[in-house]
């Protein structure tokens, strides 16, 4: 499994998206936060700024939409360019039907869990997706700090995710930076979104890269990971 980096834009300076956008070269990733002042207590931003920053990239974009109804939203967000789009299982109405619609649309179908929602009543959907996203913070703002106690459900998805032979990414989002990376990692994650530890330094792309090899040496000695 590649450890993969995904910086969050909504810890960039959003005057200078494009410029923030090239800031991060060698990404895998761009992160871009959808939030709409309902399904989590903060607005950011929509369609018009990723159709903007699709053109304004090579880096793909993975859309992580905090808003209510993603069923109806999520296709407008692959038609804008992204090339990855995660919708909540606490806000999608039709879970299986949306991610068929979103990589029939040609995208990568992801699901993500809040802090308190168990990933196993999901356990049967998980050949439907191409990433399942534990959160590993509250939705809804940047900055938090990373909550120890999702380590074990990280560990939980993983074993999942290796019982049923699935090619699936698992990423984890919230409070990701140098002092929690490795235990992500260890614990099974090989996405990872990081915000101000990317955006909040003084070299960004330099951020990404030490982020990746510190996830890449945790990986490597992992249990899950040496069992594939």
């Amino acid at each position: 499994m590649a450890v993969q980096i995904n910086p969050s834009i909504l810890s960039a300076d959003f005057a200078r998206l494009a410029d923030e956008a090239q800031a991060v070269k060698g990404a895998d990733w761009l992160h871009v936060d959808v939030m709409d002042n309902h399904f989590v207590p903060n607005l950011t931003l929509g369609v018009p700024i990723v159709e903007s920053l699709s053109r304004a990239t090579d880096i793909p974009l993975d859309c992580h939409l905090m808003i209510e109804d993603p069923d109806r939203w999520a296709p407008q967000f692959v038609e804008a360019g992204a090339g990855s789009v995660t919708f909540h299982a606490e806000a999608a109405a039709a879970p299986v039907r949306l991610a068929r619609e979103i990589r029939a649309k040609g995208a990568r179908a992801s699901m993500a869990l809040k802090p308190a929602t168990p990933i196993e009543p999901f356990e049967d959907l998980l050949p439907e997706l191409d990433m399942l996203l534990i959160m590993t913070v509250e939705p809804g703002f940047g900055g938090q700090a990373f909550l120890d106690i999702m380590l074990p459900k990280i560990r939980r998805t993983r074993e999942l995710i290796s019982r049923h032979g699935l090619e699936l990414w698992l990423q984890v989002d919230g409070g990701v930076s140098a002092e929690t990376v490795e235990r992500c990692a260890e614990a099974g994650a090989d996405v990872f979104v990081a915000g101000s530890a990317v955006y909040g330094t003084e070299d960004p792309a330099a951020a990404v890269r030490s982020l990746r090899a510190q996830a890449e040496r945790a990986t490597a000695g992992a249990p899950w990971a040496c069992a594939h």
